[in-house]
């Protein structure tokens, strides 16, 4: 990397560098991954000058920084590590998930896709502004490749001269005016502007009413850089060209929301299934063929949840939860593997990404050899054989669902928590989980989580308590049904839930059903 290219990109951000580490940079060839380096640098440690000092006495700090980097990138920078006393720390660090990793696929057959940023340090304005930033990055990329945006400009180059132009922005705020039209305030890296939507235009008016605040998507627009005027509206939706078969008949089976430990977990019925998942059942000759049970969060009921939990409590102590349910998927047979990501009531912190369940109370899951647990939201491959690249399913348990069900007209007025396929359908035009601030709690990763970066064969769902099958732009969207009967803090909300419904997935044929243990 060229010392002018260092000394410059130093100079735009407010830092000196000594001439040791100039050197130092100036001799990788990853330019991207020495600015994201530096850069991260200025955030973390705040310091104005980069000497060889500052690597030993933040040591921790810049060791976050070298962790954060792609895998390929970490590689290709061993040297620098070596060269600034780096290299024993970070090996370590990066070294542990993936043999991680490697061990689940060995010893269950499901290959774990996603790796979500781990908390460690305190969060600062700058983490916000450079989480957004990096979304926006991220989500323009997906959107300059759509054809329907041509002469793609940035807001700061707009001109004074009417034209027809396209703009990819994210959405600052969004009102109706006086006369019904829908303003939009959006924002690129070199400034913010104004579009009108037209309240004649009926179509784009029900699109521009689908815009999520702080989405990013793009804007077929006429006009001067004093006003420009809506032609179209561009979503990042995601699509998937190809319905893959596997060359093996094998089966996956989608339940969530267990709720173990609660007064009105339905133990019957889940007994039931579990003999149905052990042949047990009489003509069910596809019980053999069973090879994945993935379990969307809320695996157990939790502690203090919600007003007044205890009085619906069974076993009121949250390692006996993990230890009763553990108990209960024990009895499956241990050829089919189960993968576990956690909801809204293990005792896991709420904020997004939410990390692997807390081994203090879910030992006994973690015992359990045909068990992987895995983050929310997550992303898994199945079935993958020679020649065949195998199902990747992307899950989220869907705490941000009910945001958008109360606050998307459209969504409202259908009644979307009854309807969760309609909020999947909407977030998956956004390609993202959680578009608008404030729908989850969130924590500022280098890269955010909630993404889709990858195009799922299948997206798997929960929380809603509502069972729905649909394929949307080629992708099986299912959403699990509850086993656990409604409460009084449900029947408050008018929730109606579903229960004990189970989707089977055959990987060969594609034929799907749902099996009903109510």
């Amino acid at each position: 990397m060229d010392t002018k290219e260092i000394l410059k990109f130093c100079m735009e951000n407010g830092l000196l560098v000594d001439k040791e580490v100039l050197n130092l940079f100036s001799e990788e060839t990853d330019s991207e991954a020495v600015k994201f380096i530096i850069g991260r640098i200025k955030n973390y440690t705040r310091k104005k000058l980069i000497t060889k000092e500052l690597f030993y006495e933040d040591k921790d700090q810049i060791n976050n920084i070298f962790s954060n980097l792609p895998k390929e990138n970490q590689e290709r920078l061993e040297s620098l590590k070596i060269k600034l006393g780096l290299s024993i720390e970070i090996s370590k660090e990066v070294s542990v998930p993936v043999a991680k990793e490697q061990k689940i696929e060995q010893a269950n057959g499901v290959r774990v896709l996603s790796s979500n940023c781990v908390l460690g340090r305190k969060v600062g304005v700058a983490d916000f502004i450079s989480f957004f930033r990096s979304r926006f990055s991220e989500m323009r990329g997906f959107l300059q490749t759509n054809p329907g945006l041509d002469n793609i400009v940035s807001i700061g180059k707009l001109s004074g001269n009417r034209r027809t132009v396209s703009l990819i922005g994210m959405v600052l705020d969004k009102r109706v005016t006086k006369n019904k039209n829908i303003v939009f305030e959006i924002e690129d890296m070199t400034g913010i502007t104004n579009i009108l939507v037209n309240k004649d235009k009926e179509e784009l008016l029900k699109k521009a009413e689908d815009v999520a605040l702080d989405s990013v998507v793009g804007f077929k627009c006429a006009g001067s850089k004093e006003i420009l005027f809506c032609q179209d509206i561009i979503f990042p939706e995601i699509n998937l060209f190809e319905r893959k078969r596997s060359p093996a008949e094998e089966y996956a089976v989608f339940i969530g929301d267990i709720h173990y430990g609660s007064k009105n977990f339905m133990e019957e019925n889940f007994l039931r299934f579990i003999d149905y998942l052990n042949g047990k059942v009489p003509n069910t000759p596809e019980v053999d063929k069973i090879r994945y049970l993935f379990i969307i969060g809320d695996l157990v009921t939790g502690i203090g949840n919600y007003p007044n939990q205890e009085r619906d409590l069974k076993v009121m102590n949250l390692e006996d939860q993990f230890g009763g349910i553990a108990e209960l998927l024990g009895r499956i047979r241990k050829d089919i593997k189960i993968i576990i990501s956690p909801g809204n009531h293990e005792g896991v912190r709420l904020m997004e990404p939410q990390p692997l369940f807390d081994e203090k109370y879910a030992w006994a899951l973690y015992e359990m050899e045909n068990v992987v647990l895995v983050e929310n939201p997550f992303m898994v491959n199945i079935g993958a054989q020679e020649n065949f690249s195998g199902f990747t399913v992307l899950g989220y348990h869907g705490f941000s669902y009910p945001f958008y069900a109360g606050n998307v007209p459209r969504l409202a007025k259908a009644k979307a928590m009854n309807n969760p396929e309609k909020i999947i359908e909407y977030l998956l035009k956004h390609r993202h989980l959680a578009p608008t601030h404030g729908s989850v709690q969130y924590f500022p990763c280098e890269k955010d989580a909630h993404i889709i970066r990858e195009v799922p064969d299948i997206f798997l769902s929960g929380h809603v308590h509502k069972s729905a099958v649909i394929y949307f732009n080629n992708i099986l969207i299912i959403s699990s049904s509850s086993w656990e009967a409604m409460t009084p803090y449900q029947e408050k909300f008018g929730n109606i839930p579903d229960y004990c419904k189970v989707p089977i997935f055959n990987l060969k044929t594609r034929a799907i059903k749902i099996l009903d243990f109510e």
